[in-house]
């Protein structure tokens, strides 16, 4: 017999969500025991948590803090596939946050949306990038590269003022069911369009 796990990465995209946008988010059916670090560098960008034995809630700070450094590693470091979330935070933490993905070339391809959103970011190398902030997000018409990518650029789009156009937006269903379902009821305004 065995159960299936909840998903920490779609958790920790969700809390990191929470605290970007500077909401009291709760996610259900999720473990903190598979998310110790993630929940320690969102403590260290200012963050706090209601945690039960089957839910963490994000407390959010007014005052987001740059963490100065977010490294992705292998387990049990902080995992590569919520580091583009993280990049997304950085980018409304006051200072400057080093954003490293140790395992992986070409996972910052996200940073193109961003920036085009007004996000202050300088690319290092293909494993680096520096983000400074806060920075006042705008809403544009920009591309998802890939799955994690896309993520993190509905958390730009949520926190950016205007409207957002998330083109290629399909490669999300891959790692989060019915994204835009789940947040219209916690209140975002967001909705799903076909391309004509």
């Amino acid at each position: 017999q065995h159960e299936l796990i909840p998903d920490p990465v779609e958790a920790a995209t969700f809390l990191i969500m929470g605290v970007a946008t500077k909401s009291r988010i709760k996610v259900k059916n999720t473990r903190a025991e598979h998310l110790d670090l993630v929940l320690e560098k969102l403590k260290e960008f200012g963050a706090d948590f209601k945690i039960g034995k089957s839910h963490i809630e994000v407390i959010p700070s007014e005052k987001i803090e740059a963490a100065g450094k977010v490294e992705a590693r292998t387990y049990p470091g902080i995992p590569t596939d919520v580091q583009a979330p993280f990049g997304v935070l950085a980018t409304q933490a006051e200072g400057k946050t080093l954003i490293y993905d140790t395992l992986y070339e070409g996972r910052l391809n996200y940073v193109q949306g961003i920036k085009k959103m007004g996000a202050k970011t300088q690319i290092i190398d293909v494993h680096q990038m520096l983000v400074e902030g806060p920075t006042k997000l705008k809403g544009r018409t920009i591309n998802s590269y890939d799955l994690r990518a896309g993520a993190s650029l509905i958390i730009a789009a949520l926190v950016a003022e205007g409207k957002t156009v998330i083109n290629d937006i399909y490669q999300v269903d891959r790692g989060y069911e019915r994204i835009e379902e789940r947040l219209q009821k916690i209140g975002a305004n967001i909705k799903r369009v076909s391309k004509t």
